[in-house]
């Protein structure tokens, strides 16, 4: 191997180590954390559980054929689900999450299994991986011991939808360097690469930053030395994520299904064009939002803050004139729901009075078909905060709809400025239940006196009390530590202890204003008695915070030990995305009871026998740059309609490993026999045509007798 990698050594082997869920005291720096599992890639994991599939996660059938190409192993939606029982409950509610980004960002779309003959079922196997396209029957999808993460689930359901890993290209060498020296012996065969008449890239650029490529230190044999590098070293540290979909992974997905619209989103805005997005000025109101450049010192606009100057649009009212309760009107375009629940998410700004307010509308079809019908929804008051804020709001609409934001002038004499609304963003999902700003984070980055943050204390839908803790920089690795707790709080008294059978949900928000190219970082646990303190006392850490935790004054509430990742994301990672947008750090958490997932699986009815039996697993031990292509090297049943022993025209079905014709039948005539060599005549056209010639012959007799007589 050349010496040039040597230099990428260290740092790819800090960028790829995954922390799994590890225990923290309160205000330790999270050195006490050090004794907990590492958590790997898909293709370490299989290896750790013994598996040596087929480019690490796939699962191959004896009669596999191309699903990139081949249009039959494409699915029909929705996609038929069982959730098995021999699952985690944390792996259940994971899938429902992947399910639900699939939803939003594209076509595609799952549904409980009832009784089709195709569905996947998902269960917990040993290590993580699928099949790749639809195989027509039952097939299964593991999803086993700490493949638990969303990102991995979105991995192995694109292969399950059709998908290869992106290293497999044809044109990879072009882009990344293998260094087959530093390959696992036996598992270079991992690293093979195929033609066009395999894979196809659906005229798409090579993808560093897809969800299906490779880590550098898949099947290394040297811990510290990676097998696979970026032709352009900046993008070292970026193949191998596992934060969410690509832009590309969506447009090949998109593409190879024909999706033209997403099921859960509905809207959104950046104002960056003079149509500002279908919106509309209020036609009775006093003044206009003013559609405004980012160009005067204390008016930025959101969307590209902090990487042009002199650029990007937002909508601005002016409350430093005219007179008190004046109001502007802005309404959306006329939008059509499908669920009953929506989630309104924008981000605004007030530089005027603190009198000013914002307030949000809703208007509904009011039964004639008219948009009419008004509903105020919230109202957000100024403050003397100038920054950019993030808001959500929570819609139920249930007919065809606009969602208003209204401004009002509060006291223009104590006013230098106005209210700006920036990157809205409208989805049928849930609005988060816990939202926490931590404001300047990249000076907190830089300031390592600084060990732990706690947020605010949050309540969740039951009612417990939680808050996140953050270690920014967790052991000087270059990563930020991000981990959940329980506070004691007001409904103490009433709720269930310990906390069990809850599932706790973290996402660092990539402020993308395109909420279709947000690659956040989101990772769940889910609370089990196995969770105990460290103290060797063998305490459930969920248990009553007032008596499992410690005391703080921040929040006058006692938190418990924090539980969470050491490796949530990287520092080079929030600075190369939209993580630090303003130099906020966003961080959404969630905390719900998921024990209604216990019991998911049906019973499968009885249909041909389920694929496992014809699996087989990719053993190759040769070098993959000899491997012939894929077809050639997998023991393949010969398959008795190739070639089609069929004749005119006849279409071969295989029937359990024996050759069926179906004979073509025309309007005139039609084919029969094993081969369909006989060719017949249909009844009826047969009787026309005799019937046809028989009175032919007696019109022509006819005829000449009457010429006779003459």
């Amino acid at each position: 191997m050349g010496s040039s990698i040597f230099p990428l050594c260290l740092m790819l082997l800090l960028c790829y180590v995954y922390g799994s869920p590890l225990p923290v005291g309160n205000h330790s720096s999270g050195a006490d954390a050090e004794a907990g599992e590492i958590f790997k890639d898909i293709p370490d994991i299989n290896l750790a559980a013994g598996q040596d599939l087929f480019q690490g996660d796939i699962m191959l059938p004896k009669d596999q054929r191309n699903a990139l190409r081949n249009e039959t192993y494409r699915w029909k939606f929705p996609v038929p689900y069982i959730l098995g029982d021999d699952l985690d409950l944390n792996a259940k509610a994971v899938i429902l999450q992947a399910f639900e980004m699939f939803r939003l960002k594209s076509c595609v779309d799952f549904k409980p299994y009832e009784g089709e003959s195709t569905y996947i079922i998902f269960r917990k196997e040993d290590g993580c991986w699928s099949m790749v396209g639809d195989q027509h029957t039952g097939q299964t999808l593991s999803i086993g011991e700490r493949c638990d993460y969303r990102a991995i689930v979105e991995h192995e359901i694109l292969h399950a939808l059709g998908f290869y890993h992106e290293q497999s290209r044809m044109d990879r060498d072009d882009y990344v360097t293998i260094w087959w020296d530093e390959i696992i012996q036996g598992r270079e065969h991992n690293f093979a690469k195929y033609d066009d008449s395999y894979i196809t890239d659906l005229n798409t650029p090579y993808d560093y930053e897809s969800l299906m490529h490779y880590a550098p230190f898949s099947f290394n044999k040297n811990a510290s030395v990676p097998t696979i590098t970026a032709k352009i070293p900046a993008f070292d540290d970026i193949i191998g994520q596992r934060l969410d979909f690509s832009a590309i992974d969506l447009e090949r997905l998109n593409r190879m299904y024909n999706c033209t619209s997403t099921h859960t989103f509905l809207d959104q805005c950046s104002f960056e064009f003079d149509n500002i997005c279908g919106m509309i000025q209020g036609t009775t109101d006093d003044l206009d939002w003013v559609h405004q450049l980012n160009n005067v010192t204390g008016q930025e606009d959101h969307t590209l803050s902090g990487s042009c100057r002199d650029a990007g649009y937002f909508m601005y009212f002016d409350t430093s004139s005219g007179t008190a309760d004046e109001v502007a009107v802005l309404e959306s375009r006329i939008l059509y729901p499908k669920r009953t629940q929506q989630c309104l998410q924008f981000f605004y700004r007030t530089t005027g009075s603190t009198s000013d307010k914002l307030i949000i509308w809703l208007k509904e079809d009011d039964g004639t078909g008219n948009v009419r019908k008004m509903r105020k929804i919230q109202t957000f008051q100024a403050d003397s905060d100038s920054n950019w804020k993030i808001a959500h709001v929570t819609l139920h609409a249930q007919k065809k709809f606009r969602y208003l934001f209204q401004g009002l002038k509060g006291n223009p004499s104590s006013s230098s400025g106005g209210i700006a609304i920036d990157d809205i963003t409208l989805t049928e999902t849930p609005c988060p239940t816990a939202v926490w700003v931590i404001p300047n984070f990249s000076k907190i980055l830089e300031n390592t006196s600084i060990s732990v943050i706690q947020s605010p204390r949050f309540y969740s839908p039951e009612g417990y009390g939680f808050g996140i803790t953050v270690i920014p920089n967790y052991n000087s690795a270059g990563y930020a530590r991000i981990a959940f707790h329980l506070c004691s709080g007001e409904n103490d008294a009433v709720l269930e202890w310990p906390a069990l059978n809850r599932q706790a949900t973290l996402t660092v928000l990539d402020q993308d204003p395109d909420v279709l190219k947000r690659m956040s970082s989101s990772k769940s646990f889910t609370t089990s008695k196995d969770h105990v303190s460290s103290d060797g006392s063998g305490a459930v850490i969920w248990d009553k915070p007032s008596i499992s935790g410690t005391f703080d004054e921040s929040c006058n509430c006692s938190r418990t030990v924090s539980w969470g990742w050491s490796n949530f994301i990287s520092h080079s990672e929030m600075r190369r995305r939209s993580f630090l947008k303003n130099d906020d750090l966003i961080i959404f958490a969630e905390f719900n009871d998921i024990i209604h997932l216990n019991n998911t699986e049906v019973p499968v009815e009885s249909v041909q026998p389920a694929l496992m039996g014809g699996l087989i697993l990719e053993r190759q031990k040769r070098a993959a740059q000899d491997m012939k292509p894929v077809q050639d090297q997998l023991p393949y049943l010969q398959d008795p309609c190739d070639p089609n022993p069929c004749q005119n025209d006849g279409v071969c079905v295989n029937v359990k490993g024996e050759a069926s014709c179906r004979c073509l039948s025309g309007q005139a005539f039609f084919f029969t026999g094993e081969r369909c060599e006989s060719r017949q005549v249909h009844g009826d056209i047969l009787g026309m045509t005799i019937g046809g010639i028989a009175g032919t012959i007696v019109l022509t007799i006819v005829l000449i007798s009457m010429m006779a007589r003459r």
